[in-house]
């Protein structure tokens, strides 16, 4: 039987650079390394994880990192971005998660969850209209995830994965009505 995880976030400053790219590493390849074409993952990760990119995005003041740790054990990351830093602008009032990831071994514990109502409770207290993300469209177990957390699919855009291009899938959750009650 599984413990109850005591989950705290953290957020990451500079000095975390190193773990950063190691967690991110081993988080992305557990979750897709086996899908992809082994060139053009090794062709993605070689720039994705540079520790000089990963610096400028840790030090953008428009972007936050935190790690998911249980009792000092790292379990997972999230990655907001406010207007200024998103993959893909989509306004000025809206946050969105460029990542959450969890290792394979804490799936179903609630660290995904967790990492989550952070990002929800950081777009809340910013005011934000709207929190969205991209999710690669054969990642199923994520876009059930965000869609049983209220998250809908509303658009599309291609993301390269070294020479392969994939489509992500566009999801948000909204936290305001709009005039016309959207």
């Amino acid at each position: 039987m599984v413990e109850k995880m005591r989950l705290e976030l953290v957020r990451c400053e500079t000095e975390d650079l190193e773990i950063l790219r190691d967690i991110g590493l081993q988080a992305f390849k557990e979750a897709f390394g086996s899908q992809n074409n082994p060139s053009d993952f090794e062709a993605y990760i070689a720039t994705a994880f540079d520790l000089k990119k990963l610096k400028e995005e840790l030090e953008n003041t428009a972007s936050a990192f935190f790690f998911a740790k249980n009792e000092n054990e790292i379990v997972g990351y999230l990655k907001v971005n406010f207007p200024g830093a998103q993959s893909d602008p989509q306004g000025q009032n809206c946050l969105e998660i460029e990542r959450i990831y969890t290792f394979k071994s804490f799936f179903g514990l609630g660290v995904g969850e967790f990492l989550l109502n952070a990002a929800l409770d950081i777009a809340k207290a910013n005011d934000h209209d709207f929190l969205w993300l991209g999710v690669w469209e054969e990642n199923h177990r994520a876009i059930r995830f965000y869609q049983k957390h209220g998250f809908e699919i509303y658009g599309k855009h291609d993301f390269w994965l070294g020479t392969d291009l994939q489509t992500d899938l566009l999801m948000r959750l909204m936290l305001k009505k709009g005039p016309n009650g959207n």
